[in-house]
């Protein structure tokens, strides 16, 4: 689980965080791998602007000083930072394009989760779907707001949870025998799962940089889990609409 620094200047770094990597130390175990703490021993000193997941990989955003965290801070208060996420889902998104616009609310039932609430805060997701298979989406996703769990939350709510999201879908891991027919492992071997964690990538990030108040863009590569899900998809599990198919058993 090691970090790729994708771009650093004196003011700002930008890494690629693996899956299963925390951003920040976690109050219980200081020890476990997190991105600040393989900041630090590059950096005198390190700011967190934002955070994602434990199981989310991609893009993050770090301030070298106060006044770069300020400015970036701002910005991410003031909603003019535009993340963009890549998800695979469970299902077949019908919409090409959506704005999920549904309240949020921290979960009292489940400890660390949220739910959908009228008495939520206000939190927004464009969605714009990228590819179909026969049975998920690819999906593109840029949150206006940045609640906890927003993007997992906002997609299990519209009936389309990640393909592996085992506190707000149905699914802890995704394996070929799912879609491939006649799949035999060899003798004493076990199928490893193709997508053991939520198939959630942070893939850009744009905002004025602190220094130049220019418009500045990073993106990074989808890594290989979900680069390999995809590819299984497309071979074993390939879309085909109602309306080319001559009966049922032919979309089987």
């Amino acid at each position: 689980m090691k970090p790729e620094i994708i771009h650093e200047d004196e003011m700002l770094v930008i890494v690629s965080k693996p899956a299963g990597m925390l951003t920040i130390p976690d109050r219980f175990d200081k020890s476990f791998p997190n991105i600040r703490a393989f900041l630090l021993d590059l950096y005198s000193d390190i700011y967190t602007v934002h955070r994602l997941d434990r199981d989310t990989s991609g893009i993050l955003l770090f301030a070298k000083n106060a006044d770069a965290h300020k400015h970036l801070s701002m910005q991410f208060e003031h909603q003019l930072i535009e993340k963009t996420y890549t998800a695979i889902v469970r299902g077949i998104v019908s919409k090409d394009q959506q704005e999920i616009d549904i309240p949020l609310i921290a979960d009292t039932r489940k400890k660390g989760l949220m739910r959908p609430s009228a008495r939520g805060k206000d939190s927004f997701t464009y969605i714009h779907v990228e590819k179909r298979f026969r049975i998920a989406t690819l999906l593109q996703c840029k949150p206006k707001t940045g609640r906890l769990h927003q993007i997992r939350v906002h997609l299990s709510a519209i009936g389309y949870p990640l393909l592996v999201d085992p506190d707000y879908g149905s699914s802890s891991e995704f394996r070929l025998s799912t879609i491939k027919k006649k799949f035999n492992v060899g003798k004493n071997q076990e199928e490893r799962p193709l997508l053991s964690r939520t198939p959630l990538h942070s893939t850009s990030i744009e905002f004025l940089h602190p220094a130049t108040e220019n418009k500045v863009k990073f993106s990074t590569d989808l890594p290989k889990d979900m680069s390999a899900t995809l590819n299984v998809l497309s071979k074993y599990a390939p879309y085909k609409s109602f309306d080319s198919l001559s009966s049922y058993d032919e979309w089987l």
